[in-house]
């Protein structure tokens, strides 16, 4: 299903609504898109048309970034341009586009997402990520909780996760990117504390194989535990948002952190408050140019350029604006930095290599997850 987003912001409440429709056609492998036909009926209206093809939690972010692009391109070109939006969990996103959803650009949750439309089409080469600064990551976030008002359990890091009065609310690792970032940011938790501040330094340390091995162990076990407090493992963030929101259900939900201070006002309205662990996982959210869908279409040179204005200060400056860590400029870090508690963060290569080892032992079936998860009958 694509969504226009560049009318107006949609509100957090509108957000939630409409995920369990975006669900329903997710799960019947529906996707909306525009024909040729569309296509180039847009194009002759507005000038030139493109489809940015996103995560859930971006939606905000680019409704400001595509209103002031189109702005720019306009006044430097004289020509006019629609940036239009598809939504979605990032995985079914990927999947999309490699099924045939004609994304010019695509900004995704995980590498892993992009990494696979490059495998399994010619759409993209494997390089990807070296094409735009910062390894194709202008923006990085991490994950925060959300806590019923005066937090009345007390919850203030991932271990009160695996209290037994604790329920916990997140998604699915198999099917929602914030879910893959949650379950490996518990993992990672659990290293440093068995092995110390250092402990990424150490798992490559063949003097620590013993220490490491241990710790492997106790992470697995800690992970488990925290999984055996979830009630309901809905298939996307927005859906476990909606649970924990509207119907109440669970103590805690761990969710991005952009999505969380960005929905602060409704969140007090609702009675909640945020937490932010003080150790958590650096999330970096990747984008990338789709070079078989824009040559076929014409529109390398605009798209190139709209990636590109996510670097510049304007760019870097909405990415603030919108909760999300800017990545490149220092004047908007300093601008924004205050509205982000300073944490200590580990990375998914520093821990676990890169995400497609990560996902091979963890995501895959069969794998970790599917080891320690039993489902509650």
């Amino acid at each position: 299903m694509i969504h226009n987003t560049i009318s107006s912001r949609p509100s957090r409440t509108t957000g939630l609504a409409v995920a369990a429709i975006f669900l329903l056609f997710v799960g019947l492998g529906v996707f909306a898109y525009f024909s040729e036909k569309s296509q180039s009926a847009a194009t002759a209206e507005t000038g030139v048309t493109l489809l940015n093809v996103s995560y859930d939690a971006t939606r905000e972010l680019y409704c400001e970034i595509n209103h002031a692009f189109s702005r720019d391109w306009q006044e430097k070109t004289g020509e006019r341009i629609v940036v239009r939006m598809s939504n979605g969990g990032s995985g079914s996103q990927a999947q999309a586009v490699i099924g045939g959803l004609p994304a010019d650009v695509v900004t995704l949750a995980l590498s892993l997402d992009i990494d696979d439309i490059a495998e399994h089409t010619d759409l993209l080469p494997r390089n990807w990520k070296t094409r735009l600064p910062n390894n194709s990551a202008p923006y990085t976030s991490t994950l925060a909780f959300l806590v019923r008002k005066g937090n009345p359990k007390q919850i203030r890091d991932w271990h009160d996760l695996v209290r037994p009065d604790v329920r916990v609310m997140t998604p699915d690792p198999k099917t929602s990117g914030v879910a893959r970032w949650t379950y490996l940011a518990l993992w990672g938790y659990a290293l440093r504390r068995e092995l110390g501040s250092d402990f990424a330094s150490l798992l490559s340390d063949p003097r620590q194989a013993d220490n490491v091995q241990a710790a492997q162990t106790k992470a697995r076990e800690f992970v488990a535990a925290v999984y055996r407090n979830v009630p309901v493992l809905d298939e996307s963030a927005r859906e476990a948002t909606n649970h924990f929101i509207r119907q109440r259900i669970g103590d805690v939900l761990i969710n991005w952190e952009n999505e969380i201070l960005l929905g602060g006002r409704e969140f007090d309205r609702e009675r909640l408050e945020i937490i932010v662990p003080p150790v958590s996982i650096l999330t970096e959210p990747v984008i990338a140019l789709v070079d078989g869908n824009v040559d076929r279409r014409g529109t390398r040179p605009v798209a190139e350029t709209y990636l590109e204005f996510l670097y510049s200060e304007i760019g870097q400056d909405i990415i603030g604006r919108n909760f999300y860590r800017p990545a490149v400029s220092e004047r908007a870090q300093i601008k924004y930095r205050d509205q982000f508690p300073a944490i200590e963060m580990f990375t998914v290569d520093a821990v676990f290599g890169s995400w497609s080892a990560a996902y091979r032992t963890h995501f895959t079936d069969g794998g970790t997850f599917d080891q320690i998860f039993r489902p509650r009958s």
